[in-house]
């Protein structure tokens, strides 16, 4: 069996990446598209490599010299690379593919080894190497039968049944057989009729409408790839194959979101509500999309109204930002003074005021606890003008009752002390009517800012809604000038719109998230070398007995699973922060973290 790579485009979606280099000559991560791909094929013992060549094709062949390669390459060069596509270039090798056995590569893959081995190591001999279809996925998808045959190739995927596709993966297995009586005299006819500048994928859609398909698909199921056309491509490619597993993780925490591109995998680090909103809730969004998508949202007093009437406050008392951190940053930065903080906790509000302004207490014992008398003591003789508090906090899920909160908001007024009360967790708290957000509580206390984060309770983190709440009015409306007219889009004010209607249904998602986090917590306290620290949020801290980074790393790269790892927070240990999510989500970490862990207890 040989290798044929086609490399003789020119890659202009890369831009300047590709001015000088063909596009396999990109680096990830410091190594060249080409030469990992190079390095994998010569590993597994093939007999030659036939690889394409057109634009920038002597710097390409130049290249390949400097490498250690085994296997015998040989170039065949597409001269009119600039005018035609790559049916023409896999023409040009035509008779290679009647020689023997070949697999076809796409020179703008990356891929992980266990991708190769999969398709070589099945015994069919003529497959097309496919993976589940995502909605951001563009390319050339195939609908299969029960027997793997393709049924259809299209380019335009029909989203009404879009879980039916599956995306090419641009590398392919061909007989010498299939080649000479299907693929190559269908090929010939193609390019007779449609000229040069077309795709080898055409012949392949034409061979699976005969009565009967001589080509069959191979499934990938959880093993990485990608496809790299354009920038952001080599961005994510670069976060899917990191240099090592550490990298990894910390290259995933800085995208701070957008895994909607990584479908396969289950993040553990971002706190979301997965019980709310219901599908009804999401059905009603669905069926205003394209007012909603075409429409101006309201402006910032219509959207207070809004906030007011979903919380029972006065639109003058409240804020609607879009997510809390717009609230977050211009609360901060209307602050002047020292600030007390407690750490290890959400960074950014210290990142908003400094560490220069900042006093910090930092809880003493191993579960990271305090309660208002701790908070008393350790700021009675420090000379802050504010104090911030996140409850439950983050990351240790530790909780204040109601009533000890309220008598640190009345010790804070006695001080002149500005207090806020970060609330994105509380609704998560075992205690009911735990929250500060009613009007009785901001106009007795002018000093005490409320704020809450949506995103994280009702789970809705990709609208970006959060509140400020305040019995300062001038505050307020301080606050309402620095953010823009419209900071929240029309999909957040309708959300908004429909939170009353979904009251219920709300409450009984906090029944089930807080069942769901001890059964999380009991179950993760019998695991070898793990020790749970109680919370009272959507999410649990744990200290193990061995590196975070390295189990971090494991995690992502082993099982798909991202998790926070606290060692950017505090030294004093190492701990993990745990989302908690749905039971089947939940139970997969716990069998990952099983078995990373050394234990070979069966967890379904």
């Amino acid at each position: 069996m040989h290798a044929i790579i086609l490399a003789a485009g020119m890659g202009k979606r890369l831009k300047e990446l590709t001015r000088y280099n063909t596009k396999c000559m990109i680096k990830v991560n410091g190594i060249t598209l080409i030469e990992r791909m190079l390095k994998q094929i010569d590993q597994r013992h093939f007999s030659r490599i036939v690889i394409v060549v057109g634009y920038e094709g002597k710097k390409l062949v130049d290249f390949v010299g400097s490498l250690e390669i085994r296997t015998p390459i040989l170039f065949v060069e597409n001269k009119i690379y600039d005018r035609t596509n790559n049916i023409y270039s896999l023409s040009l090798v035509k008779d290679q593919l009647c020689r023997e056995d070949t697999i076809l590569f796409e020179s703008d893959l990356i891929f992980e080894d266990a991708v190769l081995d999969l398709l070589l190591q099945d015994p069919r001999d003529t497959l097309a190497l496919v993976d589940g279809y995502e909605a951001w996925m563009d390319g050339t998808c195939v609908k299969v039968d029960e027997r793997d045959q393709i049924v259809e190739f299209s380019s335009q995927v029909s989203l009404s049944d879009a879980e039916e596709y599956y995306k090419t993966v641009n590398i392919y297995k061909f007989s010498k057989g299939f080649s000479a009586t299907y693929y190559i005299p269908f090929m010939e006819a193609y390019l007779q009729s449609m000229g040069e500048n077309e795709y080898y994928e055409q012949v392949l859609r034409v061979i699976a409408m005969l009565d009967k398909p001589a080509i069959q698909v191979k499934k990938l199921s959880g093993q990485k790839w990608y496809e790299i056309d354009d920038a952001q491509d080599l961005d994510i490619a670069e976060s899917l194959f990191p240099s090592d597993d550490s990298e990894n993780v910390k290259m995933m925490a800085e995208r701070y979101g957008g895994f909607w591109r990584y479908p396969k995998m289950l993040d553990f680090c971002y706190l979301v509500n997965p019980y709310f909103p219901t599908q009804r809730m999401k059905d009603e969004m669905k069926a205003s999309f394209n007012e909603l998508l075409t429409e101006y949202p309201s402006g910032m007093r219509v959207n207070s109204m809004l906030a007011g009437n979903c919380f029972d406050v006065h639109r003058e008392n409240i804020v609607i930002g879009n997510g809390a951190s717009e609230l977050i940053k211009s609360i901060m930065e209307s602050f002047s003074g020292s600030t007390g903080f407690v750490r290890p906790a959400f960074d950014e509000y210290i990142n908003r005021c400094g560490m220069d302004r900042a006093v910090v207490f930092e809880p003493g014992n191993p579960d990271f606890s305090y309660d208002t008398d701790d908070l008393i003591r350790f700021f009675s003789d420090k000379a802050i003008e504010n104090l911030i508090i996140v409850n439950p906090d983050n990351p240790s899920g530790n909780y204040i009752p109601k009533g000890n909160i309220l008598r640190l908001v009345q010790w804070c007024k006695e001080k002149n002390i500005r207090v806020v009360i970060d609330e994105s967790f509380v609704d998560f708290s075992d205690e009911e009517n735990a929250s500060l957000l009613q009007q009785e509580y901001l106009s007795d206390n002018p000093h005490l800012y409320v704020i809450k984060s949506i995103s994280k309770s009702y789970g809705v983190p990709g609208i970006r809604i959060g509140i400020l709440a305040s019995g300062n009015i001038e505050k307020i409306n301080e606050t309402k000038k620095r953010v823009a007219i419209w900071n929240i889009n029309s999909f957040g004010e309708f959300f908004m719109q429909l939170l009353k209607k979904y009251k219920t249904d709300y409450q009984e998602s906090l029944s089930k998230l807080r069942e769901e986090r001890n059964r999380f917590q009991e179950e993760l306290g019998k695991i070898p070398g793990v020790r749970v620290i109680p919370s009272q949020a959507n999410f649990v801290m744990i200290e193990t007995d061995v590196d975070v980074k390295k189990l971090s790393g494991e995690l992502l790269n082993g099982y798909n699973l991202l998790v926070k790892e606290l060692s950017d927070k505090t030294e004093r240990g190492n701990y993990l922060r745990l989302a908690v999510r749905t039971e089947e989500d939940n139970n997969r970490l716990l069998k990952a973290l099983y078995e990373t862990l050394g234990n070979t207890v069966d967890h379904r």
